[in-house]
């Protein structure tokens, strides 16, 4: 009986410890959850507080994976267009098709940018832009029908976006019915580029949407950078304070971690930037820039002269405007091509193959001539001591016997001089009704009597930090100071009110970002405008004959003697005008 007392006994406490051992478990269990939150929210107080806790995991395969979760990307199916693209490099005995992902469409006054990720090169296909009423569903198993298909424009230049003609109102755009629908963002509430800054380890973010003042700086404390893959997921975002901010432009540090993964070289996947407010309604822009890493500036081989501008469907003046310069002392040129469809890219292939160093950037955004000037200032800054930004119907003009490598090796031995101010001279049609087919320069001889403003040369590494820029001059970094150059050593030659066929371009809509379109009923005195012409596109009846105040042939007589052909009586960018 003791035996059995005894073995019930031990029957007994095996029961007891199987239901201890369970309630056990059951109480562990519930405990983890509940611990792993405590856990995850200290790691987020601390993350915030000390950001360095933060960087090692932004390379774990957690947040990697999270990096292919982003809206971008959720809906991966390969369209036809891709399909039928994998088809066409296998018949050309390529491995590596590409497949077509949409990321995001920015809606302009005149069209969308559709942009894309693609493995390879973009497939030159016949692309159609899908577009979708409000009404249709946005998911893909839906099986939306579009109401309108348009044929998209692929730019002949390398590039991540396509061109679409302007969707309707409300409207989702798309390439396939197996890609996703996107609802285009409008372009002036949006972060559109950015630069990593090697000298300072810094971020240069380009964005529209905060309307700050021109030509002032604004308070930093107010915004941060923003770096990641999908805003929308603020835990797996690392953020950066800003060290300046001004018009469209805002500097902040650069987290270690995105400095690591950009110094690999081997992303795969570039992640995104964005810039937010603090503070009650903090708002982070939507974004499309994947930044590029700027070349660190070197006193070694580097170019005395270069020259940056910005231009849309400009290109038959290219010739004649890169040419003159390059005789003169200019070496390089950084050409911002605002959104052009007049074969830019065949005039500046032609003049490459002449061997002149002239780079294309495509710079689709809408008036941010500013901006544009700001960013080409980074990038030059790696290959040239003085960069002049000017437009591409300015042409500097010395009248004396000094060439512009006189004039910048003076002020070179000058280290405090960071900017050179060039007075400009605007010229009239001149009499003329039809362009000059020997170029600007000698077709057009009468001008204003005053200069309207002027135009700078500046050492691109005295910039302050801020980049505010107005006007094509630059605020310098304290204790530099600027020149006015003497308008009897150097001044430009702006051919600004050409004959009414050209002139009447300029309607289509202003870069600059602080000034007023020609068509709009704001600033009409304003010394952008053209006097007394009004914000219509209609020629005056004494067009040929305004704007003439001084017969000025000092810089077409100095080009008909330095520069004509003396055998055939051809200037030399009319001798390639049939290969051009």
């Amino acid at each position: 009986m003791k035996g059995r007392r005894r073995a019930g006994g031990g029957r007994a406490w095996a029961r007891g410890s199987s239901a201890s051992s369970s309630w056990f478990a059951l109480v562990a269990f519930l405990c983890c959850p509940l611990f792993a939150t405590v856990a995850f929210s200290t790691f987020r107080i601390f993350g915030v507080s000390f950001r360095p806790v933060l960087l090692p995991t932004w390379q774990t395969s957690v947040i990697n994976a999270v990096a292919t979760d982003h809206s971008f990307l959720r809906r991966e199916s390969i369209s036809p267009t891709a399909t039928a693209t994998a088809t066409i490099a296998a018949k050309r005995g390529s491995n590596n098709p590409s497949s077509i992902r949409i990321q995001e469409a920015i809606s302009f006054p005149d069209q969308v940018l559709v942009f894309l990720q693609f493995s390879s090169s973009l497939p030159r296909l016949d692309l159609v832009c899908l577009y979708y009423p409000p009404s249709n569903p946005t998911t893909s198993s839906s099986s939306p029908v579009a109401d309108l298909r348009l044929t998209a424009i692929i730019p002949s230049f390398p590039t991540s976006f396509i061109r679409c003609p302007l969707a309707p109102r409300g409207f989702s755009i798309s390439l396939s019915p197996d890609l996703p629908l996107l609802k285009p963002r409008p372009w002036d509430h949006l972060t559109y580029a950015a630069l990593l800054d090697p000298h300072d380890n810094s971020t240069v973010v380009f964005a529209k949407g905060f309307n700050l003042r021109p030509a002032r700086l604004s308070d930093p404390s107010r915004y941060e950078c923003v770096f990641g893959w999908n805003f929308a997921k603020p835990k797996y975002l690392l953020t950066s304070p800003a060290l300046t901010a001004a018009q469209e432009i805002i500097r902040c540090n650069t987290p270690p971690s995105v400095l690591l993964r950009f110094r690999s070289q081997s992303e795969p996947n570039p992640l995104l930037v964005s810039v937010k407010t603090k503070g009650r309604g903090a708002m982070t822009l939507p974004s499309v820039a994947r930044p590029e890493t700027l070349r660190l500036s070197s006193r070694k081989n580097r170019h005395t002269m270069c020259v940056c501008t910005m231009m849309r469907n400009q290109a038959r003046f290219l010739p004649e405007w890169i040419i003159y310069h390059s005789l003169i002392g200019v070496e390089r040129w950084f050409i911002y091509d605002n959104d052009s469809d007049d074969d830019i890219e065949q005039v500046i292939e032609s003049l490459g193959m002449s061997n002149y160093v002239v780079s294309r950037h495509l710079w689709p955004w809408v008036k941010t001539q500013e901006a544009g000037f700001a960013h080409c200032a980074l990038r030059a800054r790696g290959y040239c001591e003085w960069v002049g930004f000017i437009d591409v119907d300015e042409f500097l003009y010395l009248p004396t016997n000094f060439t512009l490598h006189d004039v910048l090796q003076n002020y070179s031995s000058m280290p405090w001089i960071g900017e050179l101010r060039t007075a400009c001279y605007s010229f009239g049609p001149s009499g003329r009704k039809t362009t000059p087919s020997e170029g600007v320069m000698v077709g057009y001889t009468c001008r204003l009597g005053a200069p309207e403003r002027h135009k700078s040369i500046v050492r691109p590494e005295v910039l302050n930090p801020s980049l505010i820029n107005v006007v094509h001059h630059f605020h310098l970094k304290e204790g530099m100071r600027y020149v006015n150059m003497e308008k009897g050593l150097i001044v430009i030659n702006h051919y600004k009110y050409q004959v009414w066929e050209v002139f009447k371009e300029k309607f289509y809509r202003r870069v600059a970002t602080y000034v007023a379109d020609w068509q709009n009923e704001e600033n009409v005195g304003s010394k952008d405008r053209a006097p007394g012409l009004g914000t219509k596109a209609v020629e005056p009846s004494d067009w040929s004959s305004r704007f003439c105040e001084v017969n000025d042939t000092g810089l077409r007589d100095w080009v008909s003697i330095a520069f004509i052909d003396p055998q055939t009586g051809l200037l030399p960018w009319q001798k390639g005008r049939n290969l051009i």
